[in-house]
């Protein structure tokens, strides 16, 4: 049995979730309905914006990577970096989380001291 959640159910639990804390969030691009990945684009009032991917790990778990981080001197490199993206993976999910600390809700904790 796979135990992996089908992606527009993730990407629907995501969406509200921000939301219930007052974020705004927004699917980018659609992928296959449940068996798809997903690309996570983290910022901040659309600014600094991180791409999180979901890879297979050393110790054989699937975790959350930064797969990309914006150039403010070069914003179109990340928008060209999310187009290449989708278009090597047909069933790729790009989905916006615009909120504070976005990454915890793909389970990413920041500790800035």
């Amino acid at each position: 049995m796979d135990e992996r959640l089908p992606a527009h159910l993730e990407v629907s639990g995501l969406i509200r979730a921000v939301q219930a804390e007052g974020g705004f969030a927004t699917v980018l691009a659609k992928g296959e309905r449940d068996a798809g990945t997903l690309m996570i684009l983290c910022c901040e009032n659309g600014t600094k914006l991180r791409a999180y991917e979901r890879m297979p790990l050393l110790d054989g778990t699937r975790g959350w990577v930064l797969s990309k981080e914006q150039n403010t001197d070069k914003p179109e490199e990340f928008a060209d970096f999310c187009e290449r993206r989708k278009r090597q993976d047909s069933d790729l999910w790009i989905v916006e989380l615009d909120i504070a600390n976005a990454e915890r809700f793909i389970g990413i904790v920041h500790c800035n001291n």
